[in-house]
């Protein structure tokens, strides 16, 4: 049974194939809108989700399937007791896929131990997102035309968010990546990621603490949301909050060609008065999230032997 828990669960080649595929369902969306007809998703959030949940959701419906499931664990036989093994147990008798968001790191790969239908995990506590890292892939991908030979920026949370991790592994498999990791000391990225993915790979990157001594290095920015409830006290927060605004003033060194993304939610690291600038691309970054899923599920749909509803040369282009 083929599963999807992290990012590395797919070659660099797989990964390559369902950008490609997602990219062919954005061209000739009506050859896709029948392809999972019959077929069903469980959505299965044991924490509260909007835009993964909708996004699953919608394209599993764009393919031509239907959705059941849970929004979060108080409407779950969780509040019960039961386990997520024993829940997994259950759905795959119902759903003919999985996408699975689990406050616990580690529960959708328990989840995929003993499911009988293949399991996506649509995030696991502070752990792996790895459908967040296709969208941001194929966002990079479409903005920018390639995958390799560029500075990255990753800016805010980056000790706890899950995003991030991701994405670091993922984009260390391609050429030529350079990685300025822009955070607070005490939201740095954690030891883990340095030492097993950058220093082990002798990929070169930067800690820094601004992003304005570093703006007009950055191809991609990467902004992500700092939580005053990951500080120690709140005063450490007052000092460091507006440092980590993205405004037109900060911007004002970047590349004509930046290219701006979140994975939202936003709160105010952002501000409002870039939304209108062409190098903010996260609400592009979103529709391409719902392609990006359209394009997992059909690769893992067929890997796992499940017959689809498209013509010879659309079945073609699914990655084996």
């Amino acid at each position: 049974m083929k599963h999807v828990i992290d990012s590395t669960d797919l070659t660099v080649e797989e990964i390559d194939g369902i950008l490609k595929l997602a990219q062919d369902i954005i061209d000739d969306k009506e050859a896709y809108s029948e392809a999972c007809k019959g077929k069903k998703l469980a959505t299965l959030f044991f924490e509260p989700s909007t835009r993964t949940r909708l996004s699953f959701e919608s394209a599993m419906m764009e393919l031509g399937g239907n959705v059941l499931g849970f929004s979060s664990a108080d409407s779950s036989s969780a509040t019960k007791g039961e386990s997520v093994g024993d829940t997994t147990r259950v759905v795959s008798c119902y759903a003919d896929i999985i996408a699975m968001r689990h406050p616990k790191e580690g529960a959708p790969m328990r989840a995929s131990m003993v499911s009988g239908v293949p399991i996506i995990n649509a995030g696991d506590g502070g752990h792996n997102h790895p459908t967040q890292t296709l969208t941001d892939l194929l966002t990079i991908l479409r903005e920018k035309g390639r995958l390799d030979n560029f500075t990255i920026g990753l800016c805010g949370d980056l000790k706890f968010g899950r995003t991030v991790h991701s994405l670091i592994k993922a984009l260390s498999r391609y050429e030529n990546i350079k990685f300025i990791l822009i955070a607070p000391k005490e939201l740095r990225v954690p030891e883990y990621i340095i030492s097993e993915v950058l220093e082990a790979k002798n990929i070169p990157y930067e800690e820094v603490e601004s992003m304005e001594e570093v703006m007009s290095e950055l191809d991609v920015l990467y902004m992500t949301r700092v939580q005053k409830e990951r500080f120690f006290n709140e005063a450490d927060y007052v000092r460091l909050k507006d440092t980590y605004i993205l405004d037109g003033k900060k911007l004002k060194n970047a590349k004509s060609d930046l290219a701006i993304l979140h994975p939202l939610p936003r709160v105010n690291e952002i501000s409002v008065e870039i939304d209108d600038d062409p190098r903010a691309c996260y609400f592009r970054q979103v529709m391409n999230g719902k392609f990006v899923r359209m394009a997992l599920m059909l690769t893992l749909l067929k890997a796992n032997g499940a017959k689809l509803n498209l013509s010879a040369d659309k079945l073609a282009k699914i990655p084996e």
